[in-house]
């Protein structure tokens, strides 16, 4: 429900929840309160993604979170209370989005949850909020690739690979390709759907990912099968030698 926009022909390019709600009619979405948008499978998988988080997020010393492409701010304000050690920043690239994060955070008076930022994965990262080299400990991105040109997936390892600490976390959610092969079939309808849509969407295969993230000074630590035929994929920055 969450992704970046690159390139002059924005109504083929996916701007954040409240468009990809718009092409993607399957995805409920519905208006939670003034402001605050609120999506069914946000609702389903925060928890889960919450319960892979712990294993891996510290929680004994402050942290410093990015969300790339938050949605509808439904996710980092469930992760801002599972985690008070962590200050999170937002962010997403359409303005109505970024307005429902905001609206979420003012409803809940979370502190550790900063004023959302307009965000454009496909940029490079200095272009992102003013982030400085190896200052972020987490990135997080759910549910952007597969709606979004290959750009923005290159961007955010890109990206990551430079904001975020040795042996920080880049921590991804969604559906995957593994090797080439796309299972189960509701996922390679799924694919096919996404691909007609807009030829630059799709599934991205868990291999080529890793080989980003190694070109980026990343490697994946860990994959997690998640409900609903989703994965979640925790790769890690090389420690400096």
């Amino acid at each position: 429900m969450h992704a970046c926009c690159c390139g002059a022909n924005q109504h083929h390019m996916v701007l954040g929840s409240l468009i990809f709600f718009r092409f993607i009619p399957w995805l409920e979405a519905r208006i939670c309160s003034p402001k605050m948008l609120c999506a069914s499978a946000a609702e389903r998988n925060k928890e889960p993604i919450v319960s892979v988080l712990r294993d891996c997020v510290e929680t004994s010393r402050p942290l410093k979170a990015l969300e790339i492409s938050s949605g509808s701010g439904q996710h980092v304000v469930h992760f801002a209370q599972a985690f008070r050690n962590v200050t999170w920043q937002p962010s997403d690239i359409d303005a109505q989005s970024v307005s429902s994060i905001q609206a979420y955070r003012n409803h809940l008076k979370l502190d550790n949850v900063k004023s959302p930022i307009q965000l454009d994965a496909s940029q490079s990262w200095e272009n992102w909020g003013g982030f400085d080299p190896e200052s972020l400990d987490i990135v997080v991105n759910i549910n952007m690739m597969h709606i979004s040109p290959l750009a923005c997936t290159k961007g955010l390892f890109k990206g990551a690979g430079i904001i975020l600490k040795p042996q920080g976390l880049l921590f991804t959610y969604g559906p995957y390709s593994v090797n080439g092969v796309i299972t189960p079939q509701s996922n390679v309808d799924f694919d096919f759907s996404l691909r007609q849509r807009n030829p630059e969407w799709g599934l991205r295969d868990v291999s080529f990912l890793n080989s980003l993230a190694e070109e980026n000074g990343l490697f994946l630590q860990k994959m997690v099968d998640m409900p609903a035929n989703n994965k979640c994929l925790l790769f890690r920055k090389e420690s400096r030698v």
